[in-house]
């Protein structure tokens, strides 16, 4: 039999919140997959136990995301994700900001940064804001001084109270023309509705990158035909809990009819490259 290869993994995208941190309407999808959630919420909060679990998936880095939605899915603080990621080196910690509950974006960016975090998540279509709103602009000039990634959700959501409008890539084209040297992400890459244009996109822009995380693996040549040509424009993210198993996940995109150096790519050189302030023909 032969022996699988090897591949370093980075999982880009893993929401991290305790039972009471969400809202009943993300209870009711996790429970609908179902998702392992439950069945592992003993190793999930325990940030000990979780890093241990996700070093047996083969992770080397896990980006792990807060998120101020109290209108769409919950309430998972900055501090309580910052606080988690101090157990094990795995963790990277995003923050976020929600421009609707902030009066100073800057001030509270810059105080989250000084506390660990590497990165931020925007949900534009969960607190109703375009990206290139000009409230966010001293925000990413901030992130692109310090080469610190922006994750923004881009694509469909099922919640109640989401806008999809607000997660339209095209908006992404004023903040990467604008801020040529910030590296942006686009979360879920246009999920249902714009899979051509943030390709598109990524392609465009070479400080735009689209993230793969709540697609499934088995469709990911359907969405993007062209998906081999633009291997250095692609991050892998899971979307856990979103999903039914991290696993099985990962086993499904290791299956993909693609070449080693596409799968070294999306799995880690991208997401590697990325959280070290480069992009991959900086390297």
């Amino acid at each position: 039999m032969k022996k699988r290869k090897h591949f370093k993994i980075i999982d880009f995208h893993i929401h991290i919140g305790l039972k009471e941190h969400w809202n009943e309407s993300l209870h009711r999808f996790l429970k609908s997959i179902p998702s392992e959630y439950y069945r592992l919420y003993h190793l999930m909060s325990d940030p000990s136990q979780f890093a241990s679990y996700l070093k047996a998936l083969g992770l080397e880095k896990a980006v792990i995301l807060p998120e101020i939605n109290p209108t769409t899915t919950g309430t998972v603080p900055n501090e309580f994700i910052l606080d988690f990621a101090k157990a094990d080196e795995i963790y990277v910690p995003f923050c976020t900001l929600n421009p609707s509950l902030s009066s100073n974006l800057l001030r509270e960016f810059r105080r989250l940064i000084k506390m660990g975090a590497r990165g931020i998540k925007l949900y534009p279509s969960y607190n109703h804001f375009y990206p290139q709103d000009s409230r966010l602009k001293n925000v990413y000039a901030e992130a692109q001084e310090l080469r610190i990634p922006v994750l923004i959700h881009t694509g469909s959501s099922i919640f109640k109270g989401t806008k999809i409008k607000y997660a339209d890539p095209i908006h992404l084209d004023d903040v990467a023309a604008d801020f040529p040297d910030l590296l942006i992400l686009m979360a879920h890459s246009g999920r249902g509705l714009w899979y051509e244009k943030a390709f598109f996109l990524s392609r465009l822009h070479p400080n735009l990158f689209m993230e793969i995380s709540g697609l499934p693996p088995k469709n990911l040549l359907s969405y993007f035909p062209q998906l081999e040509k633009n291997s250095e424009k692609i991050v892998y993210g899971s979307d856990w809990p979103g999903l039914k198993s991290m696993k099985e996940n990962l086993k499904a995109i290791l299956e993909l009819p693609l070449s080693e150096k596409t799968k070294r790519n999306i799995l880690y050189e991208n997401a590697s490259s990325i959280l070290a302030g480069k992009t991959h023909n900086s390297r």
